[in-house]
């Protein structure tokens, strides 16, 4: 693990404007884990990786928001669980957009690890991510000890072993994304989740149909996650596109966020058999009522129409294609209701 850290590198773009949205992109990055590690310093879920990998932030985050971050980590990660039960973990997990996403370490510590995990972000984001892997033993350990094969493939912008691998990449470059994921020996053939956390929405909808089409074409069995925008169309979603506007982060697939109709049909309509959606509200008021107590009693909530506000206006997707003799299509929302 000591080899050198090159500078970070910038993705390469075709104008100025299109550098600055990037930018504005990969600040969300910033933004995100902050207050996933905020929530978590609070109580609402237990990671004991994330301060390993980010900052806590000196600005105390809205109970609202921390109860957003709550809902959005229990919803994916039931839709993980319910994915490696069914598959009973010969599969392949691929992140793209992972940000300083830890489930990586939290499933090996609860022994669900895939076959092989994959992260893929923007070449600077995998840079500063692998900085603190490289630092930090608690992350760069359970990395080495899983690797039986000889020394780790690593650089400035990836890193690849047995189980887990880590790639700069840009997700709008389909073939470069491709190239990248056969050298680190992604598996065409093993059942596969491919996950999206806000990630989709900033790109063009060509783009993101090029990308969820890409998905739905290169593996026989799989399933794709997506939790990003809905209900843009109204006055709180302008208000929404505004404030990232006035960012330098502009929300270029937002057309797509009408509606959980409109997110069902991108799915469907590039090679998704078939396709489910829930806004975090709805998820929300099912979540266990134990838990839901739990955490409602961590802080007080002043105006509980501004979480659902917030809560109406994200959504959990989720599709799946192939895989029949493994129950994939019968992943469906109660499966993102259970508590383990």
């Amino acid at each position: 693990m000591a080899a050198g850290l090159r500078k970070p590198a910038l993705t390469s773009c075709s104008s100025s404007a299109s550098e600055t949205d990037d930018e504005g992109v990969r600040g969300t990055c910033e933004d995100a884990s902050m207050c996933k590690r905020f929530a978590v310093s609070v109580g609402y879920w237990d990671d004991p990786y994330i301060q390993h990998l980010v900052r806590l932030s000196k600005e105390r985050k809205a109970p609202e928001i921390n109860r957003g971050y709550f809902a959005r980590v229990h919803g994916i990660s039931q839709l993980i669980k319910a994915f490696l039960r069914k598959t009973e973990c010969h599969c392949q997990i691929i992140n793209l957009g992972a940000g300083m996403d830890t489930t990586f370490w939290t499933l090996k510590d609860h022994g669900l690890l895939p076959r092989k995990y994959f992260e893929i972000d923007f070449p600077t984001i995998v840079s500063r991510k692998l900085h603190c892997i490289k630092c930090k033993p608690v992350l760069s350990k359970p990395i080495v000890e899983l690797h039986s094969e000889g020394t780790l493939q690593i650089d400035g912008h990836m890193l690849d072993s047995k189980r887990y691998a880590i790639i700069g990449a840009d997700l709008r470059d389909i073939p470069e994304l491709e190239d990248k994921l056969k050298k680190c020996n992604v598996n065409t053939q093993l059942p596969t989740l491919l996950i999206t956390e806000c990630v989709l929405v900033y790109m063009s909808p060509e783009q993101s149909a090029n990308l969820i089409k890409w998905a739905a074409s290169s593996f026989g069995a799989a399933m794709f996650v997506n939790y990003e925008q809905v209900n843009m169309g109204d006055r709180f979603g302008h208000i929404m596109i505004e404030n990232l506007r006035r960012r330098q982060c502009d929300l270029a697939g937002v057309e797509i966020c009408k509606s959980l109709e409109s997110q069902k049909e991108r799915l469907l309509s590039n090679g998704w058999e078939v396709a489910s959606a829930v806004d975090m509200m709805e998820l929300y008021s099912q979540l266990p009522r134990a838990e839901v107590s739990r955490i409602e009693g961590l802080e007080f909530l002043d105006e509980m129409e501004l979480l659902e506000q917030l809560m109406q206006h994200y959504c959990l997707c989720w599709a799946t294609k192939g895989g029949s003799e493994l129950g994939l299509k019968e992943i469906t929302y109660s499966s993102v209701q259970g508590s383990g």
